[in-house]
C-alpha cells in the first residue's frame, strides 16, 4: 500500500492507496477516527453502490460501525442545495451526532455533495472519501474543497472541509465507463502540465494502456497526481496563493459546465476544453511555445473526442465566466503554462485575446 500524506496546520490526514482496499476500509477508517464513532453514513449513487456498497457496508460493521446508507442521483445536475437538504433530512433523522462519519463513496459529485453536507451538518463532523472514479482519485477527493452548483455558476456554494481520510482502490476503475476513464485523464493531463513534465509525456507514451484501464499503470499515475495535489494544498490550504494553479483548464471549463445546465460534459471534458483555451491565450501573448500548445493539443485529443461544441458562443461563455469564484477586483484570472510542467497566473489578459482563444478552441 502506498501511503500519502497530507499536513496541514489545522489537521493531518492519509491517503492510502492499493488494489483491494475496499474490502480493508473499515479497519482504515477504525485507525483514523478512533473508537467513539459508531454511526458511519454512506452518501453514494445506485450505480455505484450496487457494485461496492455491500462490500463496503461488511467491512465497516467489522470495525464496528453501524451503518446507513443514502443513494443520490448521478451527475452535476444533481449537486445541488434541494439534494443537500435531502441529506441534511436524512443525518438528522437518524440522529447522526458529531462523533459519526459520512463517507463519500463515488465520483466527485458525491465527494462534493457529502463533504459540503459533512462541512456544515452540527458544523461539521467527520468526512472519509472513497472515490471510485479517476478523476476523483486523483483530484476532488484531495484537498478539502466541498460544495454545490448553482444555476448561475458551478461550486459557487461550498466550504473548506478537509476528510480525516482517503482511500482509494485502483481496482474500482475497472468497471468504470469508458467515457469517465477518459475524462480523469483530461483532469491527469493537467497535473503534468502545471508541475511534472515526465508526467505529461508519460501519460502521452501510454495513453492506449491508461484507456484501457490497466491498473499497473493507473496506478502510478494516481500516485504521482496525490503527491503533486498533496504537495499544492501543504502550502496554500485555502488557495490564496500557489493552490490557483489547480485550476488550470477550469475557468472554461466551469463556464462551459454551467451554460449547458452540467449535462453535456463531463467535468474532465469540459477541463480539457479549458486547457486548450488556456493554453492558446499563453501562445497568443507569447508565453508559451507554438510547438508546446500542439503538445499539449495532441495528448488532449489522444485521449479522445470532447463533446460538440458548435452551438455555444465565445460572448456566452465569457458572461459565464466574469461569474465565476476566481474572478477578482472584476477580473479574470488565468493559469496560463509558459512550459509544460511550468505555469503562471495572470489576471491581465486583453479581452480579444479570451475571444480569439474561445473561437479558436471551439472551432
Amino acid at each position: 500500500m502506498q501511503t500519502i500524506r497530507v499536513n496541514l496546520e489545522s489537521r493531518r490526514y492519509q491517503i492510502a492507496i492499493a488494489a483491494g482496499l475496499m474490502d480493508a476500509a473499515g479497519a482504515h477508517i477504525r485507525g483514523a477516527v478512533g473508537d467513539k464513532a459508531r454511526n458511519a453514513v454512506i452518501v453514494s449513487n445506485p450505480t455505484v453502490h450496487k457494485l461496492y456498497g455491500l462490500r463496503l457496508e461488511r467491512s465497516l460493521k467489522r470495525a464496528g460501525f453501524t451503518t446507513h446508507k443514502i443513494l443520490a442521483g448521478d451527475g452535476e445536475k444533481f449537486k445541488t442545495i434541494r439534494s443537500t437538504e435531502l441529506l441534511y433530512t436524512f443525518l438528522i433523522e437518524r440522529r447522526i451526532e458529531r462523533g459519526d462519519l459520512i463517507l463519500a463513496l463515488g465520483g466527485g459529485v458525491m465527494g462534493d455533495l457529502a463533504g459540503f453536507a459533512a462541512a456544515t451538518y452540527l458544523r461539521g463532523i467527520k468526512l472519509i472519501q472513497i472515490p471510485t472514479t479517476l478523476l476523483a482519485q486523483i483530484d476532488s477527493s484531495i484537498g478539502g474543497k466541498t460544495g454545490v452548483n448553482h444555476r448561475l455558476g458551478k461550486n459557487l456554494i461550498g466550504s473548506f472541509h478537509q476528510p480525516a481520510l482517503v482511500l482509494i482502490d485502483p481496482e474500482a476503475l475497472i468497471t468504470l465507463p469508458a467515457r469517465e476513464l477518459r475524462s480523469g485523464l483530461f483532469e491527469a493531463i493537467k497535473y503534468g502540465v502545471i508541475k511534472d513534465k515526465k508526467l505529461f509525456d508519460r501519460i502521452g507514451a501510454n495513453i492506449v494502456a491508461l484507456k484501457s484501464a490497466d491498473i499497473a499503470e493507473l496506478t502510478p499515475l494516481i500516485i504521482s497526481s496525490c503527491r503533486i495535489k498533496a504537495e499544492v494544498v501543504e502550502k496554500d490550504e485555502r488557495e490564496s496563493g500557489l493552490r490557483r494553479i489547480l485550476n488550470f483548464g477550469h475557468t472554461v471549463g466551469h463556464a462551459l459546465e454551467a451554460i449547458t445546465s452540467y449535462r453535456r460534459f463531463l467535468h474532465g471534458e469540459a477541463v480539457g476544453y479549458g486547457m486548450r483555451a488556456a493554453s492558446r491565450v499563453a501562445e497568443l501573448m507569447g508565453l508559451f511555445d507554438p510547438e508546446n500548445r500542439k503538445a499539449v493539443d495532441d495528448v488532449i485529443s489522444s485521449v479522445g473526442s470532447l463533446p460538440d461544441t458548435r452551438n455555444l458562443a465565445s460572448r456566452d461563455i465569457i458572461a459565464v465566466m466574469k461569474r465565476d469564484k476566481k474572478v477578482e477586483a472584476g477580473k479574470l484570472a488565468f493559469v496560463l503554462p509558459v512550459d509544460v510542467g511550468r505555469v503562471v497566473i495572470r489576471s491581465d489578459v486583453p479581452p480579444a485575446i479570451v475571444r480569439k482563444a474561445l473561437t479558436d478552441t471551439l472551432a
